[in-house]
């Protein structure tokens, strides 16, 4: 029995107008990565309904909305281009498995790996690309050349002053009461004004309109239906759309782990991530099986959601229903709203999810970690959140192997008839070079000792290097003890083994990062 309201943090009523004012967000969204998947709109609102509603129901996260999203919608493109959409509904199947899969063997874990500067490069990469998505919203298609062209005059202006007045509303009314969400009033506020002065701002339909090139488009559409994707069942079929698969629930995880580990910051709380690799693929599954495009977590809503109050299950599930209620019986109202309203709202997360704390780190952490967060922004804004992250992953491990791999120092002590090493620091695959320059095998007396008291083995290279060492002073016919190894050292190594001193009582205690020395 999964809980709908989280006691403590969130109400029933924050949770639904919280819903509500995401599902209003949700709209543009949706239809605009449906297009850069190339499918129908309806394709990315039945995304958006089915993965929001499922994932708040049973995922991980009370509070986080997921849905169709752009990270995955740039890698569907190619494939619906090359293969058309029955292709995208099996490979959307396919992802979800692998993230069941994910989570049912606890990969939700290796969310942790990712060190803070990656995090800060994260959450201000996608703040920068939220606001540059806003950017098309102030160009409209050109009849006569057939292309977008940027406002101009009157029209931009009107458009800038209710992106203001909006911005004003959300910020300036929390101060007054917390009745209301602050952004659902501003966008009710400022659709009323649009209406009721008959302002020639444009709306959800003009955004329709230009994408789609039909002056009727509509976001109007009937309940999903279940469909089996029309694909034949053949190995062929498999090599199309595995890989697409793999990277798709590659994207969809880490986009939502991440998003996840930001709000149990924002709010205090823990989400479950494993869980929620559940949730995302059990969704994605339904969602294939019922024409959507798949989905994951989506920064941008999900601190629209968390502003505007909503903490528990219950704000992602009404704000799925609400969706689902605009498609059915809602498109002619949504339709109308203005984009001015729903850009200031964007406007607003963007300043609430840009770190502008970072600003005041530079000088104060080491370069390293500000490079690390920089260059993940410019890589989410460049290319895609997964290249970033693991481009900043790959980055932080290399300067942390650096970093350990200096550490490495060793204490001689003995005179002519023995000589006893005492290496200080991590052995792994990046300090084993300084290890093996300690060494002289050929002027070393004929009694050698090295003491790892004070010096752990860490891996596959650190053993190598080992055995290594005692292969050398075997041939030049030196005696070599080796002292304080963790009994895991002395069963992986091979050489050396016989020479390796035991001590049950000083021996310590650890495991080494390899399975064997096969």
């Amino acid at each position: 029995m999964f809980q709908l309201i989280a006691s403590r943090t969130s109400s029933l009523k924050s949770d639904v107008l919280s819903g509500l004012t995401v599902a209003l967000a949700l709209v543009p969204e949706a239809v605009a990565f449906a297009f850069v998947a190339g499918v129908e709109p309806l394709v990315g609102l039945y995304a958006a309904f089915m993965v929001g509603l499922i994932t708040a129901a049973i995922g991980g996260r009370p509070g986080m909305i997921s849905g169709a999203t752009g990270a995955l919608a740039v890698v569907m493109v190619s494939l619906v281009a090359l293969h058309g959409v029955e292709y995208l509904f099996a490979t959307v199947v396919l992802m979800g498995i692998f993230q069941i899969l994910a989570g049912v063997f606890r990969l939700g874990k290796f969310i942790r790996l990712v060190p803070h500067p990656v995090m800060l490069g994260f959450v201000n990469g996608l703040a920068i690309v939220i606001f540059l998505a806003q950017m098309k919203q102030f160009q409209f298609l050109d009849e006569s050349t057939g292309e977008l062209a940027w406002l101009q005059g009157n029209q931009m202006y009107l458009m800038l002053g209710l992106v203001a007045l909006t911005m004003a509303i959300i910020h300036f009314l929390p101060k007054l009461t917390k009745a209301l969400p602050s952004s659902l009033v501003a966008i009710v506020t400022v659709a009323a004004l649009v209406i009721g002065l008959d302002l020639d701002a444009r709306n959800v339909q003009d955004v329709l309109r230009d994408m789609t090139g039909d002056p009727l488009a509509t976001i109007a559409g009937g309940f999903p239906e279940f469909h089996i994707p029309m694909v034949p069942i053949s190995l062929e079929t498999l090599q199309i759309i595995v890989p697409y698969a793999l990277i798709l629930a590659a994207i969809g995880l880490i986009e939502s782990l991440l998003t996840l580990t930001l709000i149990d910051e924002i709010t205090d709380t823990r989400g479950r991530g494993n869980k929620e690799c559940v949730g995302q693929g059990v969704a994605n599954v339904a969602t294939g099986f019922f024409g959507g495009m798949g989905g994951c977590a989506m920064i941008g809503q999900s601190m629209i959601n968390i502003n505007s109050g909503g903490r528990g299950r219950m704000s992602g599930i009404s704000a799925a229903l609400f969706l689902l209620a605009f498609i059915l019986v809602g498109s002619a109202l949504i339709e109308m709203i203005p984009v001015a309203a729903l850009i200031g709202v964007m406007f607003m997360v963007v300043l609430g999810t840009f770190e502008w704390a970072s600003f005041r780190l530079l000088g104060r952490i080491p370069l390293s970690d500000t490079l690390v967060g920089i260059t993940v922004a410019v890589v989410t804004v460049l290319t895609d959140l997964a290249i970033a992250v693991i481009v900043g992953v790959i980055m932080s491990a290399l300067v942390f192997a650096w970093k350990h791999a200096k550490q490495m120092d060793f204490t001689v002590q003995g005179d002519d008839k023995q000589k006893i090493y005492l290496p200080n620091g991590p052995l792994f695959f990046a300090s084993i070079q300084t290890f093996r320059d300690q060494f002289d095998p050929a002027n070393d007396p004929d009694d050698v000792i090295v003491d790892f008291a004070n010096c752990r083995v860490m891996d596959h290279s650190g053993l190598e290097a080992i055995d290594s060492l005692a292969d050398r002073y075997m041939k030049a016919g030196k005696e070599l003890h080796i002292r304080h190894l963790s009994p895991e050292c002395r069963d992986l190594l091979r050489k050396a083994g016989n020479l390796v001193e035991v001590n049950v009582i000083e021996d310590p205690k650890y495991k080494v990062a390899t399975d064997t020395l096969a």
